[in-house]
């Protein structure tokens, strides 16, 4: 593997591990609408390192969504669907949160979510 792209990688999973700190971070401080936001990004930068690995390039958040269920989910059977329905979830949460002015996030789901994320970033950091 070319040394740009495994500096890539390393970077997309910094991102990744500064998300999900932050995340932490407004957890604790109960600021659930940034936890959201900041849960989904440590998911979407995790799958970004994988996207690098694999030579695929996207800027649509759904493409990359896509891509990563066809190809890991279905096609390899790198990752059981579990690990799909938190990628799918950590968006939908993220949208949910961001653009409806009505929506209020609980603290069980965030913390739910939370810690689903650090499983799903676990298992692609060990896939990569």
């Amino acid at each position: 593997m070319p040394q740009h792209k495994k500096e890539l990688i390393k970077f997309a999973i910094e991102k990744s591990k500064t998300a999900l700190q932050t995340a932490k971070e407004n957890m604790a401080s109960k600021k659930l609408e940034g936890a959201l936001n900041r849960i989904y990004y440590a998911i979407f930068y995790a799958v970004s390192a994988l996207a690098i690995k694999n030579d695929f390039s996207t800027s649509n958040h759904s493409q990359l969504i896509g891509w990563f269920n066809k190809k890991f989910i279905h096609e390899d059977k790198v990752f059981d669907k579990e690990i799909y329905r938190i990628y799918e979830s950590s968006f939908a949460y993220r949208q949910k949160s961001d653009y409806d002015l009505m929506y209020t996030p609980d603290l069980d789901t965030v913390q739910t979510l939370l810690s689903k994320a650090e499983f799903f970033i676990d298992a692609i950091v060990k896939a990569i």
